[in-house]
């Protein structure tokens, strides 16, 4: 690989954005095959689970050692199901020690956490991120391709808050005529409960998905729905970047959020990069490729971090903000490949 010049401590990419927030997968397997992300007509049984071609715990330490150098901060594990991951808790224990990192955290479906959550906590994982798009039984198990059950889910739930987690942050997937009627229901299920609740619009995130947007439910309509119900009103952003656009019930139950991708893109506040679990950079989540950091991650640290700035001052991604027009990509990432 040809020499490269010493990073800036704060790299930039072409429209202005720092290098704030690693999303980082460490499986590309899962025990689910929710539709909108894995579905199980297009993705074959047992992908996901050869070892071969994954990040060892010394390569992922290396790259986001890297990644601090330049001025990431927060790190989210991802999969496909990071739970699946073979030893992850010593991973987690060897990531929480270094130094820079200040907000370790983790997305997962919770089918598998009751057994984990007490290892993780003593781990160092700091946060939890619950993707959960129903309650009702039946719809959750048709939602994860018949193989959910949410009462492991619930369990994993307790087993977290026994241990200290929390507030623990849940995102529900909204489509149209799918579980939008499930709204109410678990608006009324979090509030009062101390956890946040998220809605996000359906999103044309990958090719498999069978993307339609006629299924999109907009925040807005969401919102005003849930305002009639229990009055809400706005707060301000926890900081900068921040996707989710904040509100409170009027009455002191708790906080709502609203993520709101295709219908209000927040490309231009994007600090973030995915890493997924074969070691490749996409710079968006709607990318159509991404770039192989395993040679520069062989290199060592201080080479990785420079081959990595060198590619974040590259990037101008902005899909959202392009959404239906002639230049935007095609073709994208699939989100069981870099954890949405």
């Amino acid at each position: 690989m040809s020499a490269l010049p010493a990073p800036p401590s704060v790299p930039l990419d072409r429209r202005g954005r720092p290098l704030r927030d690693l999303r980082l997968s460490v499986i590309e397997a899962c025990n689910f095959r929710c539709g909108y992300c894995m579905p199980a007509d297009r993705v074959p049984e047992g992908y996901g689970f050869d070892q071969a071609g994954r990040l060892s715990f010394d390569e992922i330490e290396t790259l986001v050692r890297g990644f601090v150098r330049l001025g990431t901060h927060k790190l989210r594990l991802t999969g496909g199901e990071p739970l699946l991951r073979k030893g992850l808790p010593a991973l987690v224990a060897r990531l929480a020690r270094i130094p820079g990192i200040d907000d370790l955290a983790m997305t997962t479906n919770a089918s598998l956490l009751a057994r984990h959550a007490q290892a993780l906590r003593d781990a160092g994982l700091q946060r939890l991120t619950i993707s959960l798009d129903a309650l009702d039984p039946a719809l959750f198990r048709a939602l994860s391709g018949g193989r959910g059950e949410i009462a492991d889910v619930l369990a994993g739930i307790d087993a977290a808050e026994r241990v200290g987690f929390g507030p623990i942050k849940f995102n529900c997937v909204v489509q149209r005529g799918v579980n939008d009627h499930e709204v109410e229901r678990m608006a009324a299920h979090f509030r009062g409960s101390g956890h946040v609740l998220r809605f996000i619009e359906y999103m044309d995130v990958g090719t498999c998905n069978g993307w339609d947007r006629a299924r999109v439910v907009p925040s807005r309509e969401l919102r005003d729905r849930l305002h009639a119900r229990w009055p809400l009103h706005a707060l301000d952003a926890n900081y900068r970047g921040e996707v989710a656009e904040r509100h409170a019930f009027d009455d002191g139950a708790g906080e709502i959020g609203f993520i709101s991708s295709v219908t209000a893109p927040f490309c231009g506040d994007c600090r973030r990069a995915r890493v997924s679990a074969d070691g490749s950079l996409y710079t968006c989540l709607f990318a159509g490729r991404g770039h192989d950091l395993r040679p520069a991650l062989a290199e060592g640290e201080a080479a990785f971090s420079e081959r990595l700035a060198a590619l974040w001052m590259q990037r101008a991604d902005r899909y959202s903000e392009l959404r239906g027009s002639p230049r935007a990509p095609r073709r994208h990432v699939e989100m069981f490949l870099v954890g949405g």
